[in-house]
């Protein structure tokens, strides 16, 4: 989707009055949105005790009402946030709809209302018929959300001239749909999930080219790349730090600051002016709104956005109950897979119940209005991060039928943001795009009967080591940022989650404390000062990319020293059934990829095999990606790949049936989705399994980056280089 590409003198413009004009569209979707509020408030009253009314006409007089209402209060709700924030964006505009709502059913005659408590009921009613109203009608359920930034676009389109072909600048709207591979995007389209870029596609207007995403393959690795072209700073989604002494966790927004303090050169996909929706990393954007690296410092950004959000009747009411109903069939959906038995499964209970309902709804919601308003703006780059897929894949399975099924609301977004485009002051390209795949299997401890964590103490034969094992925190990431954002400012950030605090916990011997991924075992070591040190081992899975860490040493172990500590420990890993390749550096020899029967020299120049080759079941790139993920500032002393089934399964570190971050299967296969007439420069692909494909974050970040400056989004410039880390 590109708009319109007229010249100067392609069309005239309309004298100014014209763009506050209603539109036949803007008249029917009054007419359409005071009928269906009508309905929900009639339903509603009907429903809840202490609200009465005596006619119908009360009813309908109630639904103009609150229409009204919402069109004083805009105004003097922006200026308030400005003022306060997003945090008071948020109180107000909860104030503010249940004052209008209260105020309607006050006025209309006939209706009759006995307390507040009331009032909320009817707006939670409301809003649920609403959204049913919406459905049965076939309109988008969540395009109640960015109605009036749709019409304000209709009207700044009048009155600019650019519904008539009229001249304007570039524009840039890349959207990520985190976590969906190649394959499942074909599938989506085969299947008619995603209407709209199936129109897309067959129109000709788009084509989409498979890239692929190195290891480790993790959104942070990823978003570092496509924002900023530094994805080679980035280890894991978490890892030790041997210089800080702690855990680097990369939805802990201070820890998010810090590494895209490492990583910014200043100049990134964001630079000039740009904006970033929902991000870990900023790409040095002017504006952010719930961007990670940020949440602590900046809040999660500018407030009179926000107020349009969370002042709109029936908005956050409308998301509150839908966010009831993803609960629900997110219930069903994990009962379905336990009667059915499906294979292989994880436990779909705990906080991840709500944190899928808080994601999916209540925050692509946000992120829809946001990017919306930001287009309005006329933002020259916008990027916006949606990981409803990723985070219901990540616990159904990737091509389990919920998991497909989630792409449909992504989809709707993308119908929605292409018809605020079509009215912007921008003439905006839309790309989509994904920042890696996922990979089916059941995880590494359902197949080995325990913990990578456990299973290394047992091969160093040392019962008493102090461990520390950190997994599944990816899912509390955008909860973290809004948590952050809201509570954070002035003082210690909110941080949730099983690594929330992991960075400086402690344990002494025979002390074991168990969150729902983070685990420390055994006595603590002692530090100069006589104070907690480190623990002696430190595991971490992302995926079914493992890595393990000894802390106590200065620098990263080689394979001699780990031979004359622990004898037994990489050859025991190696010959997990689970395991598939251990890479370990040696002082002679450099990189070795370890295999059960058969090791693989990574560095050496006839790429020499010794045995069985370790590396035969995964794709041809995996010498090159293991080697470089294990040169990568910080990684682990020992970097793990789980193994690879027949049918292309691994096996995650981590409770996840669905994984990301390291080598098998659809997890490196993304997606670029881009306007037919911008190419993939060629010269900036390789060769994989005999396909021509860009190779890697960075390599799609400059490609991005070609595109902008050959569409005038931003002008050519050497970029300076990355800062190096110490």
């Amino acid at each position: 989707m590109t708009g319109g590409r007229g010249g100067p003198g392609a069309a005239s413009v309309p004298p100014a009055r014209a763009r506050w004009l209603p539109r036949t569209a803007d008249l029917t979707d009054a007419f359409f949105s005071l009928v269906v509020t009508a309905l929900g408030l009639g339903i509603a009253i009907a429903v809840v005790d202490g609200v009465s009314a005596s006619s119908p006409w009360g009813v309908l007089l109630a639904a103009l009402a609150v229409g009204v209402g919402d069109l004083v209060l805009r105004a003097p709700l922006r200026l308030l946030a400005t003022a306060a924030g997003a945090a008071g964006a948020l109180v107000a505009g909860l104030a503010a709809q249940v004052l209008v709502a209260w105020v309607a059913l006050l006025v209309a005659p006939g209706v009759t209302v006995a307390s507040g408590w009331s009032v909320l009921w009817v707006l939670l009613l409301t809003s649920a018929v609403m959204a049913v109203g919406r459905w049965l009608w076939g309109s988008s359920d969540n395009a109640y959300v960015v109605a009036d930034v749709v019409r304000r676009a209709r009207r700044h389109a009048r009155g600019s001239g650019s519904a008539a072909g009229g001249p304007r600048p570039p524009g840039l709207l890349v959207v990520q749909l985190d976590g969906v591979s190649a394959p499942v995007l074909h599938q989506a389209v085969d299947a008619g999930l995603v209407p709209t870029m199936q129109r897309w596609l067959e129109s000709g207007s788009h084509r989409v080219d498979t890239w692929w995403a190195t290891v480790p393959s993790t959104t942070p690795a990823a978003q570092a790349g496509l924002l900023h072209g530094a994805a080679d700073q980035i280890p894991a989604f978490r890892w030790w730090d041997r210089g800080l002494g702690r855990l680097v966790v990369t939805n802990r927004p201070d820890d998010a600051a810090l590494v895209e303090e490492r990583l910014s050169d200043g100049a990134g996909l964001l630079s000039g002016g740009g904006t970033a929706v929902a991000t870990i990393f900023s790409g040095d954007a002017a504006a952010s709104y719930l961007v990670m690296s940020r949440g602590s410092r900046h809040g999660l950004g500018p407030g009179p956005a926000y107020a349009r959000f969370f002042a709109r009747p029936f908005v956050l009411a409308r998301a509150v109950t839908v966010t009831a109903g993803e609960i629900l069939k997110e219930l069903y959906q994990a009962r379905r897979q336990v009667v059915y038995d499906v294979q292989p499964r994880v436990s779909r209970g705990g906080w991840y119940v709500v944190l899928r309902a808080v994601t999916n709804v209540l925050l692509r919601d946000l992120a829809t209005a946001l990017v919306a308003d930001a287009l309005v703006r006329g933002d020259p780059t916008v990027f916006v991060d949606l990981v409803d897929y990723d985070e219901v894949a990540h616990h159904a399975g990737p091509t389990r039928p919920e998991a497909l099924r989630s792409l449909e609301g992504l989809d709707q977004v993308l119908r929605i943001l292409e018809e605020v485009a079509r009215g912007a002051p921008r003439r905006y390209d839309l790309v989509v795009l994904s920042d890696h795949g996922q990979t089916l299997g059941a995880t590494f401890e359902q197949v080995e009967g325990r913990s990578l964590l456990e299973t290394v103490r047992a091969l160093m034969a040392e019962p008493g080591v102090a461990g520390l094992e950190s997994s599944d925190g990816e899912a509390w990431g955008p909860v973290n940022a809004l948590l952050a954002g809201v509570l954070g400012r002035g003082g210690d950030p909110v941080v949730l989650g099983p690594d929330a605090g992991a960075g400086d916990r402690r344990h002494g011997r025979g002390r074991r404390e168990d969150g729902p991924r983070l685990r420390e075992h055994g006595r603590a070591g002692r530090a100069p000062d006589g104070g907690q040190g480190a623990p002696d081992v430190v595991v971490v899975g992302s995926g079914n990319l493992g890595l393990v860490w000894f802390p106590d040493a200065a620098e990263r172990l080689v394979l001699e020293d780990l031979q004359v500590r622990w004898p037994g420990l990489v050859s025991g890993l190696a010959a997990r059934p689970a395991v598939g390749v251990v890479v370990v550096d040696t002082r002679s020899r450099g990189l070795v990829a370890v295999g059960a029967s058969g090791l693989r020299l990574l560095e050496a120049d006839d790429d020499a095999v010794e045995g069985d080759d370790p590396l035969a079941a995964y794709p041809a790139r995996a010498a090159a990606d293991l080697a470089r993920a294990a040169r990568l500032p910080h990684t682990g002393d020992l970097l793990l790949v789980s193994a690879v089934g027949p049918r292309d399964q691994v096996h995650a570190f981590e409770g996840q049936v669905g994984s990301h971050g390291g080598l098998g299967g659809a997890q490196n296969l993304a997606f670029l989705l881009h306007p037919a007439d911008l190419a993939v420069d060629d010269a900036r692909c390789e060769d994989v399994d005999g396909l021509r494909l860009l190779v890697g974050p960075d390599a799609v970040h400059a490609q991005l980056v070609a595109w902008q400056v050959e569409r005038g989004v931003r002008a050519p410039a050497a970029r300076t280089s990355v800062r190096e880390v110490g």
